[in-house]
């Protein structure tokens, strides 16, 4: 990383962790990688920020304090839902959503900026406007500053991956499923506006203090026109 930010070309854009792979995963509580980026990152005064489903990045706080002090920084969780049916069998082997709200309210105290994800929501599973409109309330009155929405995407051989998980759990939503995607992988526009719409019902008060569109990085509601896969070499 510090390689990295060192070349001459490098011109100190903003660098999101975690909106491809989650950088909190398990086995950073053994290898204990990240510390080193954010060293690097707290260094060179870079923009950044992280996205994750683990309260583990509790762990290095402290450094996101110093990072903070220095250049623009946020933190987000992800939070799909707080149903633990749906939880235990979309989110095998993560940490518990109240978990991530409660890491959410550390963050704030600790006054980092923090913002939720609700991603991906998923037709039939977690899209209940009254789920959505707890996780609203809960993250706001925790202290989360922005708030977003990502409606479930099926690239690639994710679309085979989820069509197995509905043949095991939820076979009765597969002619839904089939609906839905026949054009694509992402949702019909007047399904992610409705899911869209879901997520801006925050109230004053107990509600989250500002929705947001998707940051860069996010997979949006409203994707852009599909460009070809570059080649790696």
């Amino acid at each position: 990383m510090r390689a990295e930010l060192a070349r001459p070309a490098w011109k100190g854009a903003h660098v999101a962790l975690g909106t491809n792979t989650d950088p909190y995963q398990w086995v950073e509580g053994r290898y204990k990688l990240m510390a080193g980026i954010w060293e690097a990152m707290r260094d060179f005064a870079n923009p950044c920020s992280v996205l994750t489903k683990s309260p583990l990045l509790l762990r290095d706080l402290p450094l996101m304090k110093e990072i903070a002090e220095r250049t623009e920084f946020t933190a987000s969780l992800s939070i799909p839902t707080l149903d633990e049916k749906a939880w235990r069998e979309t989110e095998p082997h993560t940490p518990h959503p109240r978990k991530r709200i409660e890491a959410v309210a550390e963050l704030d105290r600790a006054g980092i900026p923090t913002g939720v994800l609700i991603a991906p929501l998923i037709p039939g599973v977690n899209d209940d406007p009254k789920q959505v409109e707890e996780i609203l309330e809960l993250v706001g009155a925790a202290g989360a500053r922005t708030v977003g929405a990502v409606g479930l995407h099926l690239r690639g051989e994710v679309r085979e991956i989820w069509f197995d998980w509905l043949r095991q759990y939820r076979p009765d939503l597969i002619p839904r499923y089939e609906e839905l995607y026949a054009r694509g992988a992402y949702l019909p526009r007047a399904e992610q506006e409705r899911l869209s719409r879901m997520a801006k019902r925050g109230k004053g008060g107990g509600g989250a203090r500002r929705m947001r569109e998707p940051a860069a990085g996010d997979e949006p509601l409203n994707p852009p026109p599909q460009r070809p896969q570059t080649s790696l070499f």
